[in-house]
């Protein structure tokens, strides 16, 4: 089929105005030097003119200068229009370097693959412009084949995005209330494209491409900031740190990270206080909630106590110990203790007045209660005096006992346990006047106080991370006590705007 000059005409121009910018202005530098090399001959050329017939074709270098150096160009070279195959051969091999990437278009025009990519990205946009998109929400009941339903979509449709390739797909099938689900229909009314926000970060994509579908998952980048917050205790720890802007998941890891060493239903005092650096995280600038806690330090009856969190996730003292000890120092969540660690008590039960080798824990029947430390079951069943019970061997001599569990207990004889594994749950089986936990501890087969007793530390930092713990501890203390000193110097005037006020 013949192409008018008018038709390649306007069909080069449309190549030459979708080229980027840098490769227009090098071929409009190419042509205008080819003028100049027209129009103004050297005293060279001159000379040798007459050995120039008019309509002959001549083959002249660019220069390197005009070609970047640093990649190799994207752009495609519009070709001289030839009559004869040899012409078009010649053309061909007169191409610079500059062209990459080529494919022969229906007029014998070339193209360059990035261009065919950007007319493809644009045909993929103006799809997406196309799509019909509606918003779910994920009700109580629902499965992903009954909100596809509802929206008006095949049971072969839901099959076929159920099992659309990739492994994410499978996330379909674990929908919460309360979720919600974007889905887009195109012209021909078939499912084209469905988002689900897994988290704030995560958000599954499944999208038809040609005949199926294929999932994937992207995830955007979290950026982290360091904050800091303090707290005086007036009434409880809980209360100080609701105060002081913690959210309940803070407050419990703040008190598990100094839990070994401090019982905060029976240790806290007024007046105590505390500080705390921790992460808060952002997703393209929007705050979406809080990390890991970095440093702590809280001040107890006078005796300071700071940790710092390594890479391993464990925190640990600034010399390198390890907050965590071998053994917790009550098992279960208690309202109050009901009888201490006494060698002369009255029973309330016998009334009779003997040794009580434990603590009572009372708290609600049902209360879940985890083993104090790593180690085996060596006893768990029932007894007419102890109710439902487990005896717990560890290492070094170490003996753990929990009494009057309201049913069956959770392990059995022999069981390997770990340290907060629910072994039972508080009840008043057995010599018991009502729902407490009795807890023993007893070393060497001597009954000691579990209140009083000195736990043996857990494991030390490795010596190999010994040094890069050192400084990093170093770092996130001091500015934890810039933290502080900061807000030391605001508080005199922080007093004198309060008693203006009051005035």
């Amino acid at each position: 089929m013949k192409v008018s000059s008018r038709t390649l005409f306007k069909k080069l121009l449309e190549i030459f105005q979708n080229l980027p910018k840098l490769h227009r202005l090098i071929i409009i530098g190419s042509s205008v030097f080819l003028l100049l090399l027209l129009i103004l001959p050297s005293s060279s050329d001159n000379a040798d003119s007459e050995d120039i017939q008019v309509g002959q074709r001549i083959q002249l270098t660019l220069p390197e200068d005009i070609v970047p150096a640093s990649s190799t160009p994207r752009q495609s070279v519009l070709p001289q229009r030839s009559t004869s195959k040899a012409s078009k051969n010649t053309a061909t091999e007169q191409l610079p370097s500059l062209v990459n990437n080529q494919s022969t278009l229906q007029d014998g025009s070339l193209a360059s693959g990035k261009l065919k990519a950007k007319v493809k990205i644009q045909d993929s946009l103006d799809e997406l412009a196309s799509l019909s998109w509606q918003t779910v929400k994920v009700r109580s009941g629902d499965s992903l084949a009954l909100i596809l339903k509802r929206l008006g979509f095949s049971a072969q449709t839901t099959y076929a995005v159920s099992t659309a390739k990739g492994e994410d797909s499978k996330l379909l099938k674990r929908l919460n209330v309360g979720d919600k689900l974007r889905v887009a229909s195109n012209e021909a009314e078939q499912l084209a494209a469905l988002e689900y926000p897994l988290s704030k970060t995560d958000t599954l994509f499944i999208n038809l491409v040609g005949d199926s579908y294929q999932s994937h998952r992207e995830t955007k980048q979290v950026e982290i900031r360091e904050s800091f917050s303090y707290g005086t205790i007036n009434s409880s720890f809980w209360h100080a740190g609701v105060t002081a802007g913690l959210n309940d998941s803070q407050i419990i890891n703040f008190a598990n990270i100094f839990g070994w060493d401090i019982d905060f239903g029976l240790d806290i005092r007024e007046g105590d206080s505390f500080h705390i650096t921790f992460e808060k995280k952002y997703v393209e600038g929007e705050y979406i909630g809080t990390g890991n806690i970095l440093a702590a330090e809280i001040t107890n009856q006078g005796e300071v106590f700071q940790a710092v969190r390594f890479t391993d996730d464990e925190y640990y003292s600034p010399d390198g110990r390890s907050m965590r000890k071998a053994f917790l120092r009550a098992p279960v969540s208690f309202k109050y203790i009901s009888s201490s660690f006494k060698r002369n008590r009255r029973h309330p039960v016998t009334k009779r007045v003997q040794s009580h080798n434990g603590i009572d824990y009372a708290a609600k029947q049902g209360t879940p209660v985890v083993a104090a430390g790593n180690g085996t079951v060596t006893r768990a069943g029932y007894s007419k005096y102890n109710g439902y019970y487990v005896f717990i061997q560890h290492g070094n001599g170490i003996v753990t006992k929990y009494l009057h569990f309201y049913k069956r207990p959770s392990v059995k004889k022999g069981q390997r346990v770990k340290q907060n594994q629910t072994i039972g749950y508080v009840g008043a089986t057995g010599l018991a006047a009502g729902p407490h936990l009795h807890y023993e501890f007893l070393l060497h087969g001597v009954h000691r106080n579990p209140r009083t007793v000195k736990l043996p530390d857990a494991r030390p930092i490795a010596k190999k991370y010994k040094k890069d713990f050192l400084l990093l501890a170093a770092k996130r203390l001091e500015n934890l006590s810039g933290a502080k000193n900061a807000l030391l110097s605001t508080q005199p005037s922080i007093e004198a705007s309060e008693l203006a006020t009051n005035d």
